[in-house]
């Protein structure tokens, strides 16, 4: 980070990818037991996505016992990732549990009868 961002306010004139990678140094610098990661991906390019998901795995590899919940509608986050259980949630329900083979089942066919049938 810029020094120069400690004279600004929270976020002030950060491009999305800027505020994302601000909330992942937040999350390092605050040690939470537990993260949770609510469409982190939401907005970014596909560098700023690779940078912000570097930074996750930094923080997680760096705290191990740190528990994270990543929120996605997209397995483009997953792929940098590597998530160890894919919940898949209808209308507030988990209707499917399994390893990234499922996300990248949603990913391929999409929330089509097969899912929502579960719920």
């Amino acid at each position: 980070m810029d020094p120069a961002f400690a004279d600004r306010y929270l976020n002030e004139g950060f491009s999305g990818g800027e505020k994302k990678r601000n909330e992942i140094l937040q999350m390092a610098m605050l040690e939470p037991d537990l993260a949770i990661l609510d469409e982190t991906d939401s907005g970014l390019d596909i560098d700023a996505l690779r940078l912000v998901a570097q930074g996750v795995n930094e923080v997680r590899s760096a705290r191990p016992t740190m528990g994270t919940l990543v929120i996605t509608h997209y397995q483009r986050l997953l792929d940098h990732l590597e998530p160890d259980v894919v919940h898949i949630l209808v209308d507030g329900a988990i209707v499917a549990s399994g390893g990234m083979e499922l996300a990248e089942q949603v990913e391929h066919h999409g929330f089509t009868e097969w899912l929502r049938s579960a719920a």
